[in-house]
């Protein structure tokens, strides 16, 4: 007989980059609580979700997409995915139905592979697919690999499979109280969220033109004066990025300011003042101390256990 009682721990989100991981926890938080772009690494720290229902309490960690690491932080990256594959009760594993599994979906079964908590096959994005009879195969094929999965195919933009997804989850989760109050959804700081929707902002403006060489500190944050006074610097490595970045006139950053400042105002539901400053800083995602300010909180971090293969196009 199954227990009624309410159930409650920790779920990582594991992908390749792109996956649709940040995706897939803004639909199953029904809030928006991590940033979503279509390139490559725009998670760069556990960012958390929580999902409060009549089952329990399943707490989401969107994790940095599993690539190669060629820089100090994107080790961090890395260091931060695998020290959470240890730490959760339930991993969810996202493959993404819409690209060819390759070196990279490889190494992460081989990185799943010795994990102690039970595993979920997440095959997303199958409203991409042409024919929904292409997806028994991508079943099977998951299967092979891990025969003691469940695999549930999603489209988290269209909400299908989600019900099922999360019915794995409790099941899968142990009993127990709440770890967080019933009424947070995240537990990023204020700071940090708005640092991450300047950079969303700016990775949808500046589309193939920075692809990961960007990075936004907010450096003042303050309540005063019935009004939100926020300062933030975007970090580049050349100074031709800055150009980039500040546009013909300063028409790039003011329109990015515009549609932060837009987006700020309807979640914190106050008038703000956003500006924003664009700083050369050739070796910032090796500068321990520019990566320190842009984490959220508390990060764990483990030995390395090896580098994943470079990300197939």
């Amino acid at each position: 007989m199954v227990s009624s009682d309410p159930r409650s721990g920790y779920v990582a989100l594991v992908g390749r980059p792109n996956a649709g991981k940040s995706t897939l926890l803004n639909a199953l938080i029904g809030d928006k609580v991590a940033i979503v772009s279509d390139k490559p690494q725009t998670t760069r720290n556990r960012i958390i979700g929580i999902l409060n229902e009549e089952r329990g309490q399943a707490v989401f960690l969107d994790l940095p997409g599993v690539h190669k690491p060629l820089h100090r932080m994107n080790a961090r990256m890395m260091q931060e995915v695998r020290s959470a594959l240890e730490e959760v009760d339930v991993i969810l594993h996202l493959v993404d139905t819409s690209i060819s599994w390759g070196r990279g979906e490889a190494y992460l079964f081989n990185l799943l592979e010795p994990v102690r908590p039970p595993v979920v096959g997440v095959l997303t994005k199958i409203d991409l697919m042409r024919a929904k009879q292409d997806l028994l195969p991508l079943i099977s094929r998951y299967q092979e690999r891990r025969p003691e999965s469940p695999v549930v195919p999603i489209s988290a933009l269209e909400g299908d499979g989600l019900g099922g997804l999360a019915g794995e989850v409790f099941t899968l989760l142990p009993e127990g109280p709440p770890l967080y109050p019933l009424d947070l959804v995240s537990t990023q700081t204020e700071r940090f969220f708005v640092a991450e929707v300047v950079r969303e902002k700016l990775l949808h403006k500046t589309r193939n033109e920075l692809p990961y060489t960007t990075g936004v500190v907010v450096d003042l944050f303050d309540e005063s004066d019935n009004l939100l006074h926020l300062e933030a610097v975007i970090y580049v490595e050349r100074k031709s990025q800055k150009g980039i970045v500040i546009g013909k006139g300063g028409s790039m950053i003011r329109a990015v300011g515009q549609e932060a400042r837009e987006e700020l105002e309807r979640i914190f539901g106050a008038k703000i003042y956003l500006g924003l400053r664009v700083k050369v800083h050739p070796r910032w995602r090796d500068d321990p101390k520019v990566l320190l300010e842009m984490e959220p909180g508390r990060v764990d971090l483990s030995e390395s256990l090896g580098d994943p293969p470079e990300n197939e196009s």
